[in-house]
């Protein structure tokens, strides 16, 4: 079995997820420059087996598509058109900054590490995949 990789794509930097190989545990992996994400995925697909990916989708409250869209579509095309052995699905990111930032207060870093954007977007990209994980154990993908 093979691992299911989360991303939580931003104009800047990228959070990366992964599952354990028995895809029961979603850990942060890292936060790439989003310009370099295809390589990134590029590398670590040569060296981990890896079933499916996971894209956070931006949304406003309202349901419809955020600004945010407009860097994550051409993004997912990419990644198909590179990867198009590989599913890719689609989990509703709203709040997940939110949550993370939260989860940094609730696991007692201090202020200057919770300002960190890098592990806002790793901590982000966890909760996308633990969501995703959540989703496909209900039956619900």
């Amino acid at each position: 079995m093979g691992r299911i990789l989360a991303i939580d794509y931003g104009k800047k930097r990228t959070g990366i997820a992964v599952t354990d190989t028995l895809q029961i545990i979603a850990n942060g992996l890292t936060t790439v420059p989003s310009h370099e994400v295809l390589k990134f995925l590029k590398d670590y697909l040569q060296k981990e087996p890896v079933e499916a990916f996971v894209v956070g989708y931006a949304r406003q409250m309202d349901h419809s598509d955020s600004e945010s869209m407009q860097y994550i579509e051409p993004f997912v095309k990419q990644l198909v058109k590179h990867f198009p052995q590989l599913p890719v699905y689609r989990v509703d990111e709203r709040f997940t900054s939110k949550m993370a930032f939260q989860t940094m207060i609730d696991g007692g870093l201090k202020k200057k590490q919770r300002q960190n954007k890098a592990l806002v977007d790793t901590i982000s990209a966890t909760i996308i995949l633990q969501s995703f994980m959540e989703q496909k154990a209900r039956g619900l993908i």
